[in-house]
């Protein structure tokens, strides 16, 4: 988004995803992508940063089996505060991982630079949980949230949402 004299708006900018559709999560050690849907189906993409058509001339045709439907763009570079939260089911497992990564798919690469990476036991109730962490972010380098758990069979992430706040960083 660019202002009247063609340069970046000022503030912050903002992507807001959101997925209510359950997303079945592998067990063991490998990292999942959260996948979110396009369009109306979001909460906020003002700035462009989950779009189907991607920077890199890709066209996601099918959000929920992609992995690059869950991807943000950062639309400028600057000081990115990342969000989530993240929604399992009940299961038998003793630990739930999550984590952000840039260049989860090794599009750019820089592949897989992980960054807040948590693994936690679950809660006696529902397993609700909220994360936030602040990394430089650029253009051309996207990023993802992933998670998996050690239970011994695939277990439902039930709702998950996936948030870039882009602050100028001089």
């Amino acid at each position: 988004m660019t202002g009247t004299s063609g340069s970046a708006a000022p503030g912050v900018q903002v992507c807001s995803l959101k997925v209510d559709t359950p997303q079945e999560i592998e067990p063991g050690t490998t990292y999942k992508v959260v996948r979110f849907p396009f369009g109306s189906g979001e909460s906020t993409d003002r700035f462009e940063m989950h779009q189907v058509a991607q920077p890199d001339g890709y066209v996601v045709t099918d959000w929920a089996n992609d992995d690059r439907s869950g991807l943000i763009w950062p639309s400028k570079a600057g000081w990115g505060e990342l969000h989530a939260m993240l929604q399992w089911e009940a299961g038998d497992y003793t630990e739930l991982r999550d984590q952000y990564v840039r260049d989860p798919l090794g599009l750019t690469g820089n592949p897989n630079d992980t960054t807040a990476t948590e693994h936690r036991p679950p809660s006696p109730g529902g397993n609700y949980f909220v994360k936030t962490h602040g990394i430089f972010v650029t253009p051309g380098t996207p990023l993802a949230l992933r998670a998996t758990h050690n239970d011994s069979v695939p277990r439902l992430l039930t709702l998950a949402e996936f948030k870039l706040v882009i602050h100028h960083a001089a």
